[in-house]
């Protein structure tokens, strides 16, 4: 069993790209291990105002950081044709050697939808993520043994072409899934999983399904990453905690699927439905960190390996100051 390691979700849909930088800069210097960063091509509000490029913003980390940084996630399927993925994580692999992986999802038709292409339903959807990780693997494998390597799926082509950079041991790629299915896939294909903050049972279900997949191609699943990341609201009182989800978090109290939502202005309108109350059992809006960190810790006992918090208020740095001094050497493996 792995070592725990708590990261620093790194809201690239909420803060400038240089605010990140130095926020997870921050967060290192206070016991956070590495960064997951956001991969938007729109906010989900206006209100939160931003959305910078992901793979700019992980190569100035691997400058000024030297935990562990990766996408969390990106799409390999409709803004991007697989093979650039590829290439993209390929090379800050061999930039930082050791520190990057690779987490992919089956996309979201706000930063999906702006090439006009046909936005499927969500089976084709996964069917797409798969057949694209098909790809990335490829390249991997055959641009370390020097070779060419081509593709002609369902829903790709790629002629002959391999990475001429490549790192010497390829980038872990991690599956987002949040349904059984993926997940029993993502361990037949993927090197570990991703998901969000669920009920226990859920994730445990999730789990197995994982371990079923990865036992069917003869791998183990206690070797496999298992990453989760949690949003909460922390603040220095409850009333502060709860505007802050309020006004930058919304989407956590949408009680149904996002997937199919094109733009931030229409999820500015669905946010004038959400009540207090829809956060219930979703999120911890909290200002006692010993509330939180009790969250946390459950998902620590149920197995994790490696989690990324985010606090989904603008209150960063007094929130990495307070959980790396109050919250974070108090999680238990």
């Amino acid at each position: 069993m792995s070592d725990l390691t708590i990261g620093y979700a790194a809201m690239l849909e909420q803060f400038h790209p240089t605010d990140i930088v130095d926020y997870s800069v921050l967060a290192e210097q206070h016991g956070f291990s590495g960064v997951m960063a956001a991969d938007h091509f729109q906010p989900w509000v206006p209100a939160q105002g931003q959305s910078a490029f992901v793979w700019n913003v992980l190569s100035a980390l691997g400058e000024r950081t030297v935990g562990d940084i990766g996408p969390g996630v990106t799409a390999p399927t409709f803004r991007w044709h697989p093979a650039m993925v590829a290439q993209a994580s390929a090379t800050l692999a061999a930039m930082y050697p050791g520190r990057h992986w690779l987490g992919l999802g089956s996309g979201e038709a706000l930063n999906e939808h702006i090439t006009g292409q046909y936005w499927p339903e969500a089976p084709e959807r996964i069917n797409r993520m798969f057949e694209a990780i098909d790809i990335i693997k490829k390249l991997f494998n055959a641009s370390l043994a020097g070779k060419d390597v081509k593709h002609q799926g369902q829903f790709y082509k790629m002629e002959s072409t391999r990475l001429w950079t490549m790192p010497e041991v390829p980038p872990e790629i991690l599956v987002a899934t949040a349904g059984p299915v993926t997940a029993k896939r993502a361990g037949k294909h993927a090197d570990g999983l991703i998901t969000v903050g669920a009920p226990l049972e859920k994730i445990e279900m999730l789990f197995g399904r994982f371990a079923a997949g990865a036992r069917e191609v003869g791998r183990d699943p206690e070797t496999m990453p298992k990453v989760l990341q949690i949003h909460m609201s922390w603040a220095p009182t409850d009333e502060e905690a709860l505007a802050n989800a309020m006004d930058q978090w919304p989407n956590g109290g949408m009680k149904f699927p996002k997937a199919d939502i094109r733009s931030p202005f229409e999820f500015e309108q669905i946010a004038k439905l959400v009540r207090p109350e829809d956060f219930e059992g979703r999120m911890v809006i909290s200002s006692d960190p010993d509330e939180h960190r009790a969250h946390i810790q459950k998902f620590v006992d149920l197995g994790f390996d490696r989690i990324y918090l985010h606090n989904v208020g603008r209150n960063q740095k007094e929130w990495i100051e307070v959980f790396g001094r109050e919250v974070l050497p108090k999680l238990k493996r």
